[in-house]
């Protein structure tokens, strides 16, 4: 699997390269801060999916609303990201 920093380069073209150094610990920075995020929302599935009490239909939609969130996290640290890449 591939990490957002090398995904970020595929998608520039190696530009990234291109950036100052103080650009790229911004962006380290970003991707350190939503990575935390992602683990606080896997953190809250697992909690909620120990309080369900094994309802399947309620374990779907934790795991529903995790992936959401998920994407969603992706989704604006890459829009963060790319602002920092366009100046």
């Amino acid at each position: 699997m591939k990490s957002a920093w090398e995904l970020a380069l595929e998608r520039t073209g190696g530009q990234l390269n291109e950036l100052s150094d103080d650009l790229k610990e911004k962006m380290q920075d970003i991707e350190s801060l939503y990575k935390s995020k992602l683990v606080a929302a896997e953190m809250a599935a697992q909690e909620r999916a120990a309080k369900c009490a094994g309802n399947i239909e309620e374990l779907k939609q934790i795991q529903e609303d995790l992936i959401v969130e998920k994407a969603s996290l992706n989704s604006k640290m890459e829009q963060e990201k790319e602002k920092i890449r366009k100046g």
